[in-house]
């Protein structure tokens, strides 16, 4: 007779966070909101989702920037995935991004990201990066 590998009462014993509709603003207004303060960077909280405990951490966190905010310049140590919950994100090559737009930053590219109007991201890294000059 076939056995179950994952009995139904096992599939209940783990880890997991839900966030729903995370394209709603009531949603995203709805999160734990906490002040990001960084040398170079404005106006800037995050709500953090995970970090890793590795030597170089990975680490994945919702990033909300209030209107005319920018990130520091930095370079990244691994890939970097940006992912526009709310309005417009700007990098500094110039190239601007929307809802729905996303973007992966590859290890060794430099960049610094900014807003006019405000906007809100999902990011996630596989390793820090570092703040440049």
């Amino acid at each position: 007779m076939p056995t179950t590998p994952n009995p139904v009462a096992d599939r209940t014993d783990r880890s997991v966070t839900v966030l729903r509709d995370l394209l709603s603003p009531e949603a995203l207004d709805s999160v734990e909101w906490r002040r990001w303060h960084e040398p170079g960077r404005t106006g800037t909280a995050i709500h953090a989702l995970y970090e890793t405990a590795d030597d170089q951490p990975a680490t994945a966190q919702l990033i909300r920037f209030d209107p005319g905010a920018h990130g520091d310049l930095h370079e990244h140590l691994g890939y970097e995935l940006m992912f526009v919950l709310q309005g417009e994100l700007l990098n500094d090559n110039g190239d601007r991004y929307g809802v729905g737009d996303l973007v992966i930053e590859e290890p060794g590219s430099v960049h610094r990201i900014s807003t006019e109007t405000g906007c809100t991201l999902l990011g996630i890294r596989e390793a820090p990066v570092v703040p440049t000059n």
